[in-house]
């Protein structure tokens, strides 16, 4: 296996900067999960891991020797793509065999390599099949398959279960993170989906715009977000997000005054639906429930307040509230987040009764 380091590592096309100076260092035999909206450079990035694009600017070493122009044929990285990219006129024993092609592997290795890649992703009974007769679950199999068999020494992952339904995206998480432990190869996962990332990886790398904003464990990110995008962007239902204003020693939220000593300015104070709750009037915040949302275990509520709309999540399948029903709003203390306008950095953690405050 191997212990990747990016160095200043950068990469454009003419003006435009698909990834931006970037320092970053994944462990021998850990999982990390690169995550970001589409166009924020992760895919660039792994691509420039698997040899397929050239960095612009930087260095990128494995296991401290430079591989910035070894080819990707000779860099024994396995990549699974979001397409699976199989070959349609080969069967599954062919597909998984084929990069085995190029390096020389004698016929009676080879035949043991793909019988235990395709045993190691429970697709041994399907070695004769093309994949226009496999479901996309199978298909993706295979194609993890055929990335095992070089037994690579960096794994890299590019969106591998999005063209998944949702109980199979649930049951392939499992497996590949179970096939990471048991194989303790480097893996590098790129996706947009933060249940994957938070689910699967050690370390989650979080990108925006071409540059990493945070890398941490997932409670890291959620918890302890460094930027508001982080805290924006982690999170399901997403993050109530209000304007306030710092100044001497407090910061002030519309009709809401909490302490907040060293701060002077414009914030933006943060608060999870989750940490919200709802109450009888007449306690926290005067609210009135704008929609309810059925989320099976959870129940989901936009609640009209006077510092605006915001969203609550109530555990449990009983709908407590219906629309129209009038309400409080209030928060447990150490809940909310406060960031900095202009450099979108977090300052502190507050605390704040909205009981006491109303």
């Amino acid at each position: 296996m191997a212990r990747i380091e990016l160095e200043q590592v950068a990469k454009s096309w003419g003006d435009v900067v698909a990834v931006e100076p970037t320092d970053l260092v994944i462990e021998d035999g850990e999982f990390v999960a690169i995550l970001g909206p589409s166009g924020c450079g992760k895919s660039t990035t792994l691509f420039m891991l698997a040899g397929i694009y050239a960095p612009t600017g930087g260095e990128i070493r494995f296991d401290g020797h430079l591989v910035n122009r070894v080819e990707a044929r000779d860099r024994n990285v396995g990549i699974v793509f979001q397409s699976y990219a199989l070959y349609p006129h080969m069967t599954v024993a062919k597909n998984i065999r084929f990069p085995l092609k190029f390096k020389g592997v004698p016929a009676d290795e080879a035949a043991r390599r793909v019988s235990e890649a395709a045993r190691l992703v429970h697709v041994e009974e399907l070695l004769d099949r093309l994949p226009a007769e496999m479901s996309g679950g199978q298909q993706q199999r295979v194609a993890l398959a055929r990335a095992l068999v070089k037994e690579p020494q960096l794994l890299l992952l590019d969106e591998p279960l999005s063209n998944l339904d949702a109980t199979l995206r649930l049951t392939m998480r499992a497996e590949i993170r179970r096939l990471q432990r048991r194989l303790g190869v480097t893996t590098i996962l790129v996706t947009h989906d933060q249940i994957e990332a938070t689910t699967m990886a050690d370390r989650v790398v979080c990108m925006s715009k071409g540059r990493i904003e945070q890398i941490g464990t997932a409670d890291d990110l959620y918890q302890r977000p460094n930027k508001l995008f982080v805290a924006s962007f982690i999170g399901a239902p997403p993050i109530n997000l209000l304007d306030g204003r710092a100044e001497r020693g407090t910061v002030r939220v519309g009709e809401l005054t909490l302490p907040a000593s060293g701060i002077e300015g414009a914030v933006v104070l943060g608060i999870r639906p989750e940490h919200l709750g709802l109450s009888a009037p007449g306690h926290g915040l005067a609210g009135r429930i704008l929609t309810v949302e059925p989320l099976g275990r959870e129940t989901l509520y936009e609640v009209a307040t006077p510092l605006g709309s915001l969203r609550v999540l109530e555990a449990g399948s009983e709908r407590r509230w219906r629309e129209g029903d009038a309400s409080g709003v209030t928060v447990p203390d150490e809940a909310l987040l406060i960031f900095d306008k202009a450099s979108e950095r977090r300052l502190e953690t507050a605390s704040l009764a909205l009981a006491e405050a109303a």
